[in-house]
């Protein structure tokens, strides 16, 4: 199986793992998401911006400082245990009348 980067992974048990024995798709979005995620919550959503230049100049400079000082993505709870979280969420709120 190939990625879209060209570079062989396996298979393991039925899900595309890379050199990291993480999920090779699913792993860089997440990132992605999360690197979203701390943009609009540390920036956007806490200034106050006049017009869209002024927006757009704040993101960048929010962009250049995360640069200058990037801190690694990690994960900070195993899978059985976002797994057994959820299950709890759903044992909660199962029958809840929605």
């Amino acid at each position: 199986m190939r990625n879209r980067g060209g570079r062989r992974f396996p298979r393991a048990g039925g899900v595309l793992v890379g050199p990291h024995r993480g999920r090779v798709r699913s792993s860089w979005i997440n990132q992605v998401e999360r690197w979203f995620g701390f943009l609009a919550d540390q920036m956007i959503r806490r200034g106050t911006h006049k017009n869209v230049q002024v927006l757009e100049a704040d993101i960048r400079a929010w962009v250049k400082n995360w640069n200058e000082d990037p801190k690694p993505f990690i994960w900070t709870k195993t899978a059985e245990e976002i797994l057994d979280s959820l299950a709890r969420f759903c044992r909660r709120i199962s029958g809840a009348g929605h």
